[in-house]
């Protein structure tokens, strides 16, 4: 049956929901409520002023009373929206869109506002742009008697929606009604794919009792009920997509089956100026055992920043070169890249290993050479950016890759990579990002995991301090003491040129302004992403050989870059910038023997004032104390997977991860940062299954196989099902 045909859809209504992504029935149902009208966080008018302080978002219900427009001495127009309850009037204030919302409201609807109240100039309570939902148009007929909600059992679900869908009657009540018909005359079309041994074994409720419940629940016991089934759907169709990737890489494709005897890994250890770490020598272990396996390695290496995964790597580079096969690095930036390459060249020395450098700004005549090199075969280790996955560059026989800071690349470039091999190549991911233990089951649910959780001898923990804009001076003087003992420093900027609408601290701005206002005589130099590939290598070439004193960049240097002389990290408007992004960013220090530092410099008057002006005040808030957690965190730990868990705390799976770069499924209810015991329970049943019954072909089965193939249809090409 066709949605419009659904009571209260019609044909226009049906047309906008399409441009929603609601083109079915099915879909209609598991539009699920963003929010519920929560009868605890539901004020009084005349009980407002007591919350102020507290900074909470709350709601109030009232009817409109007035709609007005007024004008500032300036000329700007405001939009004030006046409600009443039974105790008394709010005003809530409008800055922007006065002429839509002129039109959108009556004199004696009802309606929900939510925000943070705050005092006006005469100490009245008001609400700053708040959030709406429709409860009663004027005149209708409704028998809720929504003044006496804060005193009822009522639980009324909110539901996203869009100007279009708005324009022909699908806000909060347009969608309550609909849906409510929908699973009124349409719940039983949805199919229960989960076998009833399954449902009573994970105590979960069925599949048509969790739609109706998610939309309309009596009671927070039967939200909460309705949540876990449909989270552990998600959770387990998704580690069943992880269960087979896993069985086709384990089980199906055949390998290299390496021998691991390398006497130029033996030269290389022995040539090495250190020793390696107990945690190091592990995880080359774990490598080699994989190497010699006849399935293809797909492993991931996490270790801090500066614990040493590059070297671990090399060793296995040079494994495969003995083995008569290439290798190939690929990093995210052309910076990263160069710095990859000739960190390799000088842990190499002398030996006979041919390693070329393939990026996109190279000069016409070096890249065909290195193109030729590789196409021969005499390019041993190949290190590069995505230009490696372009269609001219052809391996002779590429059996290792090394992917760093995958993250940052896509499902279809790593999967391009793998099919420059003409076997099946070995693939080791690694991450400066320590992943905490929830994605590991996610995102990297098909992988076997090495953890580097050890730091080299030398190294001292760096020391970490917030610092306002005021005492900028204090800090620069702290840093030319740093220098003229000789050492080095990093000033990163947010920005590359300045900006009117974004007041952040701009590189090129402020690299003229130190140099001649605070750093007169010292060397410094400016790095950024828009430089050509030969200045930037020719810059940090300088730096690492001490020709500069102070490098001014912008996060350009995120990853990578190794200069164990520089000993400061300055960071501008560190408020600004994210959690995972300052710990990075504090990696570029600390990596050699000297006590290093970082300072992270903050203008909590600017933040305080973009708070006040936000239109939505509540998301502000969060935001700044999201910011001043962030900050805190950093002066507290530098554990790196104290802080992984604090930033996927912070952000959420998809923000942390990059959902579209990683391929993991949007989730629309499952948290997996919150949600790890039915994430361990959800994993134990996929994998069992995939065990059990492969092809999904026993009858009870039958429903899971057809619900995952229509579900996972986008995600199929990664995985072989039966």
């Amino acid at each position: 049956m066709s949605l419009q045909y659904v009571k209260g859809i019609g044909p226009k209504r049906a047309a906008a929901l399409k441009t929603a992504g609601v083109d079915s029935i099915q879909k209609l149902l598991y539009y699920f409520p963003r929010d519920y009208l929560d009868r605890s966080r539901i004020i009084k008018i005349k009980d407002l002023p007591k919350f102020v302080e507290a900074g909470d978002e709350l709601t109030v219900i009232g009817s409109v009373f007035r709609v007005e427009l007024k004008r500032t001495r300036q000329g700007k127009r405001i939009f004030f929206l006046t409600l009443k309850d039974d105790t008394g009037y709010l005003t809530c204030v409008y800055f922007a869109g006065y002429e839509w919302f002129l039109k959108a409201f009556s004199v004696g609807e009802v309606l929900a506002v939510s925000s943070v109240p705050e005092f006006d100039r005469l100490n009245r309570v008001q609400f700053i742009h708040p959030e709406f939902d429709r409860l009663k148009v004027k005149d209708e007929e409704d028998d809720t008697d929504w003044s006496a909600l804060l005193h009822t059992g009522s639980i009324i679900p909110k539901y996203r929606s869009t100007e279009e869908l708005r324009a022909v009657g699908l806000d909060n009540r347009g969608f309550r009604r609909i849906i409510k018909n929908a699973v009124l005359h349409h719940i039983r079309e949805i199919e229960e794919h989960l076998p009833a041994e399954m449902l009573s074994k994970n105590s979960l409720i069925g599949i048509h009792d969790a739609v109706a419940k998610i939309h309309f629940p009596k009671s927070y016991e039967e939200r909460d009920a309705a949540l876990r089934r449909l989270k552990f759907d998600e959770l387990f169709y998704f580690q069943l997509l992880l269960a087979y990737r896993r069985r086709e890489l384990k089980g199906e494709l055949r390998g290299i089956q390496f021998s691991v005897k390398s006497p130029l890994a033996r030269q290389l250890l022995q040539s090495l100026p250190f020793e390696l770490t107990k945690a190091q020598r592990r995880v080359v272990r774990e490598i080699t055992d994989d190497m010699q396996s006849s399935s293809p390695m797909n492993r991931l290496l996490q270790g801090d920043v500066g614990s040493g995964k590059t070297i671990v790597a090399l060793f296995a580079m040079l494994v495969a070169m003995e083995n008569g096969f290439q290798s190939v690095l690929m990093a995210p930036t052309e910076v990263l890249a160069e710095q990859h390459f000739w960190t390799l060249k000088n842990f190499l020395g002398k030996l006979p290993v041919n390693i070329r450098l393939l990026i996109g700004g190279q000069r016409k005549k070096l890249r065909e050479d290195v193109l030729a090199d590789i196409y021969r075969g005499s390019a041993n280790i190949v290190v590069g950016t995505h230009a490696l996955i372009q269609e001219r560059v052809e391996f002779a026989n590429l059996g290792f890759i090394v992917i760093d800071e995958q993250h940052r690349f896509g499902v279809a470039q790593r999967s391009l990579m793998r099919e420059k091999g003409k076997t099946n190549p070995d693939v080791l991911v690694m991450t400066a990002t320590p992943i905490p233990r929830t994605l590991a089951l996610t995102v990297y649910g098909d992988l076997d995991i090495s953890v580097i959780d050890e730091m080299p001898k030398n190294r001292k923990p760096i020391r970490t301090a917030v610092r306002s804009r005021q005492e900028k001076e204090k800090v620069f003087t702290f840093v030319k003491q740093e220098v003229l003992r000789g050492r080095q420093a990093y000033i990163v900027y947010p920005l590359i040129e300045e900006s009117e609408k974004i007041d952040l601290k701009s590189a090129v701005t402020e690299f003229k302004r130190l140099s001649e206002n605070y750093f007169p005589g010292f060397r410094l130099g400016l790095l950024h992403g828009r430089l050509a590939s030969e200045e930037k290598g020719e810059l940090m070439t300088q730096f690492k050989a001490r020709q500069l004193d102070i490098l001014v960049t912008t996060t350009v240097i995120e990853v990578g870059i190794d200069v164990p002389n520089a000993t400061i990290m300055i960071v501008e408007n560190a408020e600004r910038f994210g959690l995972s992004q300052l710990h990075q960013l504090r990696g570029r220090v600390g990596r050699g023997a000297e006590q290093s530092y970082c300072i992270l410099l903050t203008d909590e008057l600017a933040l305080k004032k973009k708070t006040q002006l936000a239109s939505n005040r509540a998301e502000a808030y969060r935001e700044a104390a999201a910011s001043k957690k962030r900050l805190t965190t950093m002066e507290r730990t530098t554990d790196g997977f104290a802080i992984a868990e604090i930033d996927l705390e912070l952000r959420g799976p998809g923000d942390y991860f990059g959902t579209r770069q990683s391929g993991l499924p949007e989730f629309k209810v499952a948290d997996i940062v919150h949600d790890t015991a039915l994430l361990s329970l959800a994993r134990r049943e996929a994998f069992a299954l995939v065990h059990d019954d492969p092809h999904l072909r026993q009858p009870q089965h039958q429903h899971i196989r057809k619900y995952f193939e229509a579900s996972f249809k986008n995600f199929l090409s990664y995985v072989r099902v039966g």
